[in-house]
């Protein structure tokens, strides 16, 4: 994975080459990097074999405003419950694995580790539940051995994800980490890789800090989605670094509640599906800013997707300083993402803005519903190589004064850009 002074460097690359001014956050907090709890309550030591009931037994008993604290050695656990106010704290040089027996993580239906008719039959590795405060911090790692076979069988999580695509089945497959009817919850410095499935997923939460993140998983890895905000506001991610499966990064709506006032700043992403938005927006996203962006490589770029079923208002959402490379779909507005799906939810995208967004070749797709319910897109020195196409369909653009290229079907070329350059955000390959 990308080293941390790697990083540092790219992201201080990205920085230096927006002139334009900064734009205000959409979460609503004062987000100031995290700092980590002076005390700690509890130094648990590997005992090289299970460490579940010495860790949730130290995480229980700690008193509000301390953290546990693993300092180094290969921590191997079952189901983690945080509680309020309390911090993980996983310094460099120690590694907390997640045990990969199904029974240990099963839900009481006996289906976790199989294909089923239905999902969701795993707890989360991590469990953050209607608690406030507290979070995971530290240079250490936690690893979902995603990749290792399971106890009682020769196929690993992420091959049980596969053959469940194949066989039209839901996988039944532990997230690493759950965040749940939770506030003001911080994760700091941490390394999340080779989760089952998603990495970090969020209902219901209401302030949450990502900051100096990174999440790395292989490429071919089913649904290892970054970070899924879901019904959610006030959540920043930033500084972080961010390889998956799939959605580097997925802000979803669903029939529990809207996801609003969210900032991603500052990021760099590698392989992945992109910085998304959906596909389930049927509560409505809104008051979305991703600012400072690197896509190198991830096969779709910025990306809106919903479809009929699962379809809703995404309004006010602000893509600027993006750079991008090597992507298929470097601009993905979708309101079809499933051509087969069924229902009257409409998909409406408007107030979309991209600002000083540049890429290279690629699909640069945006096709909203119908005539009735066109999307709504203003483009503003946005730029891309001449081999780029454009795939537009129901779609109202405007076009700001430093122009698009190439040019929009119908239309002329853009103005000259001011200058504004990604080639040393990215690293040489």
């Amino acid at each position: 994975m990308t080293s941390l002074l790697r990083y540092w460097t790219l992201l201080s690359m990205a920085i230096s080459m927006a002139f334009c001014p900064v734009a205000q956050a959409k979460d609503r907090r004062i987000v100031a990097e995290p700092v980590a709890p002076r005390d700690v309550c509890a130094r648990p030591v590997a005992s090289g074999t299970n460490d579940t009931a010495a860790l949730q037994d130290a995480i229980a008993h700690c008193p509000a405003g301390a953290a546990v604290y693993l300092a180094r050695g290969e921590f191997l656990s079952g189901p983690l419950e945080m509680k309020s106010d309390v911090t993980l704290w996983i310094e460099r040089g120690a590694t907390l694995f997640a045990i990969s027996d199904p029974t240990a993580y099963d839900r009481g239906s006996g289906h976790c580790g199989r294909i089923a008719g239905k999902g969701d039959g795993c707890r989360p590795f991590i469990s953050f539940s209607k608690t406030r405060g507290g979070g995971i911090y530290g240079e250490g790692i936690i690893d979902g051995q995603g990749g290792a076979p399971m106890v009682g069988s020769a196929e690993t999580w992420w091959e049980l994800a596969r053959r469940a695509q194949t066989e039209r089945g839901n996988q039944n497959v532990p997230r690493l980490i759950q965040i749940d009817h939770a506030q003001d919850i911080t994760f700091h410095g941490i390394t999340l890789r080779n989760a089952p499935n998603f990495h970090v997923a969020m209902n219901r939460v209401e302030g949450a800090t990502f900051w100096g993140v990174t999440i790395d998983a292989p490429a071919d890895a089913r649904n290892t989605d970054g970070i899924d905000p879901g019904a959610s506001q006030d959540v920043t991610i930033t500084r972080s670094v961010i390889r998956t499966g799939d959605d580097n990064v997925a802000i979803k709506a669903g029939n529990n509640g809207p996801t609003r006032y969210v900032s991603i700043v500052d990021n760099y992403f590698s392989w992945g599906h992109g910085m998304s938005i959906g596909s389930e927006v049927n509560s409505g996203v809104s008051d979305i800013l991703v600012r400072g962006l690197i896509l190198d490589g991830t096969t779709s770029g910025l990306r809106i997707k919903s479809d009929v079923s699962r379809g809703g208002l995404v309004e006010r959402v602000t893509y600027e300083n993006v750079c991008l490379r090597g992507n298929r779909w470097p601009i993905m507005f979708d309101t079809r993402y499933d051509r087969h799906a069924q229902g009257d939810s409409i998909p409406l995208y408007r107030q979309i803005v991209l600002r000083h967004v540049r890429g290279d070749g690629g699909t640069l797709v945006m096709r909203g519903i119908d005539k009735t319910h066109p999307l709504e897109i203003t483009l503003d020195d946005v730029r891309f190589a001449d081999s780029a196409t454009w795939q537009m369909e129901n779609t109202n653009v405007t076009v700001g004064r430093s122009g698009v290229s190439p040019p929009l079907p119908s239309r002329a070329a853009g103005l000259p850009s001011r200058g504004w350059k990604c080639a040393k955000a990215f690293p040489d390959r």
